[in-house]
């Protein structure tokens, strides 16, 4: 009988300078900034969905798109999200997306999301720490400021 083995390798594939603050993601107004800085989602013609992974004190582990949708709508899964958490050894994880049309009104659909991956997180021992939507001109709302999950 053959068996297969395998190895599961994190590779770096490149490292960008950013002007960012060597300090802890630790407020909504911090994350915001990082995922503007970085990824422009405030003014991305297409809705995009990623997330920030922590260390166990709050500093940036690596930053993920995991997935690009279309004008109004991003589909994604739980196994895509915490691979790249895993990948990262991270601690904590906080999710992102945009909203092309620059409203940052949570989706019902945004909100059953969030509390799905909230619940594998605990599974996995990951914490959901907040749930930034990014509109326009700096807008942005945080599901765990709601009291949404």
């Amino acid at each position: 009988m053959r068996i297969n083995r395998y190895t599961v390798k994190l590779v770096k594939e490149e490292s960008i300078n950013y002007s960012l603050e060597d300090k802890a993601v630790i407020s909504p107004e911090i994350a915001r900034d990082v995922i503007e800085k970085v990824f422009e989602l405030s003014s991305s013609p297409m809705e995009k969905l990623g997330l920030i992974t922590l260390t166990s004190k709050n500093k940036i582990a690596g930053l993920h798109i995991i997935a690009v949708g279309g004008l109004n709508q991003t589909v994604v899964q739980a196994r895509e999200v915490f691979q790249q958490a895993l990948l990262n050894n991270a601690a904590s994880i906080i999710l992102f997306h945009n909203h092309p049309s620059g409203e940052v009104q949570p989706s019902k659909d945004d909100v059953e999301l969030t509390k799905s991956l909230n619940d594998g997180g605990k599974l996995l021992g990951i914490k959901v720490l907040d749930h930034i939507i990014i509109g326009d001109s700096g807008s942005y709302t945080s599901l765990k400021e709601r009291g949404l999950f």
